[in-house]
């Protein structure tokens, strides 16, 4: 009869655990917060603040968590450089790239869509600005907009996602300023294109059911806004390499 296995110090039985449950927590604050509210509406973006708060506080906490981690896979690195201990840590090292992977932090490949969405053609803004019947904010994409077709695609099962080609990771944060949307400190401008890999058809069927991306269709249709899916074979996402630190803003008690 062969030898009996080591038993694994309890660091080994910790990591695992840990690893998968970072993962799950990754994933959850990489969706952008919609809530219920109707993500057109002008009227209730004073609650975004404290959406920003709350998420902010979910993310940092998943990221302290990430980082205690690290620190114990690199301990473990050095401590079985000189042991037997080579498949556990291969076990480990597996779960950590598989961290990465969910968080945004390696490259991606597989088979997806992609969403464009477009501003109303010049002629018909151009015409809104002159009669004033129609808000020319009724016919420009709006970050609500592309929050509601990330969060679909999130539903619908997306293992990773893009943005005018930068990936979205647990910080990725998207801010309207004039007619351009600000992703990781850089301006674009329309159109927008939110590529997702995943099945298809599931990512297809998101966006279908989805009620705010319905919104934004019938607003769409009715004034002329760009609304395009186009399936894929193969999507390749690069790895996020920008900072993970966090920093929003707080809440301070008035002084009397």
């Amino acid at each position: 009869m062969s030898a009996s296995r080591p038993v694994r110090p309890t660091r080994w039985r910790i990591a695992l655990p840990v690893a998968t449950s970072v993962a799950g927590l990754l994933v959850a604050t990489s969706y952008v917060d919609a809530d219920g509210t109707d993500l057109r509406a002008v009227d209730r973006r004073t609650d975004l603040a404290d959406l920003v708060v709350a998420a902010g506080e979910r993310v940092e906490a998943a990221q302290q968590r990430v980082t205690r981690l690290q620190d114990e896979v690199d301990g473990l690195v050095a401590e079985a450089a000189d042991s037997a201990a080579g498949t556990e840590l291969d076990d480990v090292e597996a779960e950590l790239d598989g961290l990465r992977q969910q968080a945004g932090l390696a490259p991606v490949a597989g088979p997806g869509l992609t969403v464009v969405l477009d501003d109303a053609p010049d002629r018909a803004i151009d015409a809104a600005d002159e009669t004033g019947e129609v808000p020319v904010s009724d016919l420009v994409v709006h970050q609500q907009d592309i929050q509601a077709v990330a969060n679909a695609l999130w539903e619908g099962g997306a293992e990773a996602m893009t943005i005018r080609g930068q990936r979205v990771v647990a910080t990725t944060g998207i801010k309207c300023v004039g007619n351009s949307v600000i992703l990781h400190g850089v301006p674009y401008s329309p159109p927008y294109d939110i590529s997702a890999v995943g099945d298809p058809a599931a990512l297809r069927a998101a966006l279908q059911t989805s009620s705010y991306v319905g919104s934004y269709r019938e607003v769409a249709d009715a004034f002329g806004l760009g609304y395009v899916v186009l399936s894929a074979d193969e999507l390749r996402m690069p790895a996020y390499t920008g900072t993970t630190a966090l920093r929003h803003a707080r809440r301070t008690t008035a002084r009397g």
